[in-house]
């Protein structure tokens, strides 16, 4: 006999996360109130159609059948949304109102969990499932309930506002968006770290592929440092590198090996490569064009067509440009074209790294309603 599969849900906030939460008084109580959070029907639709998640509806309403809130004011709407969102295939398995107000400190309320019974009896995996809203109150419900919590809020403020509740190990996602949400739901955080220790450097590195490009990079070697931050800063990715090398030996092996690690840390991150563009390609600079074609294919070859020369830029020497991109296709398992023209050396490699920063961020791009592969062979 097998067992049987635990259910997941996503506990999803009424107001200001499916319907905008007015300004004033907060209560959406006239159909004249009634206004939808941008994109929230479509991508409720595909998590709906696609994922594994029962929808669950977890909402306070302060003092619902109370002269300061009659029912009629509140189900007049309240109805029309349900209507609305049946009519794009959007149904929720369960609907759960806590009528009391905030002074009350009630245990029905959020983040209370006592209207929440059913799904803390053992027949939901809470460690895999969501709660879904924009408000601390919704993210100490997931810590309650034992789940993790995607925050609808500016991703700067929300950051704050987590870090001073101390719910950094609850708080999976911030974002405004719904396109993220479904995206994040669909595919996880798009992340990896990566150690490397040898006898002549130590590397740690950890990229988010749907990041903002915020980088914290030390090498050891300044302009290496300011080639790695085009990468992050261009092609969107949060980017941390660390390394430790031998650099009273030469700058080789932190060249190196940081390729090396950087490329791992790409091929984790992209997963199966579900739903990703695959492709991308150049960039003008100044004097300089840079072209810069790359192929997530799952197979390693560098075509290069650059010529340098000056010995060194900043502490770099120019002859290990080729070899740090021979090291990320080859451990990132991507085809990379690279060519440059121009006259300036300093604008040319700089210009090949912004393209490939470019190049990346095209071809990371993950369709959110997509799942295909991107390849007639069925494997990448």
């Amino acid at each position: 006999m097998t067992e049987s599969k635990l259910k997941r849900a996503l506990f999803i906030d009424r107001d200001g996360t499916l319907i905008v939460e007015p300004p004033v008084d907060f209560q959406v109580d006239s159909l004249e109130k009634l206004e939808y959070v941008p994109r929230v029907m479509h991508n409720l639709n595909f998590i709906k159609s696609h994922l594994d998640f029962e929808l669950v509806m977890v909402t306070n309403q302060d003092g619902l059948g109370t002269n300061s809130f009659p029912t009629p004011d509140f189900e007049a709407p309240h109805n029309k949304m349900l209507r609305t969102l049946e009519g794009e295939g959007i149904v929720f398995d369960d609907i759960v109102i806590d009528k009391t107000f905030e002074h009350e400190n009630a245990p029905t309320r959020k983040p209370g969990i006592a209207l929440l019974g059913k799904y803390t009896s053992g027949e939901y995996d809470l460690a895999g499932s969501f709660v879904i809203g924009d408000r601390i109150t919704d993210v100490l419900l997931a810590r309650n309930l034992g789940a993790k919590a995607i925050f609808i809020a500016d991703e700067e403020q929300g950051k704050v506002k987590i870090n001073e509740a101390g719910l950094n190990d609850v708080c999976a996602l911030i974002t405004p968006s719904w396109d993220r949400i479904s995206d994040f739901l669909r595919g996880g955080s798009r992340t990896a770290s990566v150690k490397r220790t040898t006898s002549e450097t130590d590397i740690d590195i950890a990229i988010d592929l749907d990041g903002t490009g915020a980088c914290d990079i030390s090498t050891g070697l300044g302009f290496f440092d300011h080639m790695l931050c085009q990468i992050g800063k261009h092609s969107g990715m949060n980017l941390t590198v660390k390394v430790k090398g031998d650099t009273w030996v030469d700058e080789h092996h932190t060249i190196e090996d940081t390729a090396i690690a950087f490329g791992n840390a790409l091929r984790i991150a992209l997963g199966d490569k579900r739903g990703i563009e695959r492709y991308g390609f150049v960039l003008p600079m100044d004097d300089c064009q840079c072209t810069v074609a790359l192929d997530f294919g799952g197979r390693s070859w560098l075509v290069w067509d650059a010529e340098f020369h000056r010995e060194k830029i900043g502490e770099m020497p120019t002859e290990m440009f080729l070899h740090f991109f021979k090291s990320l296709s080859d451990s990132a398992r991507m085809n990379l074209y690279i060519s440059a023209r121009g006259d300036n050396e300093h604008h040319k490699i700089e210009g090949i790294f912004k393209a490939l920063a470019r190049a990346i961020k095209m071809a990371i791009r993950r369709d959110v309603f997509t799942y295909q592969l991107p390849s007639t062979k069925g494997v990448l």
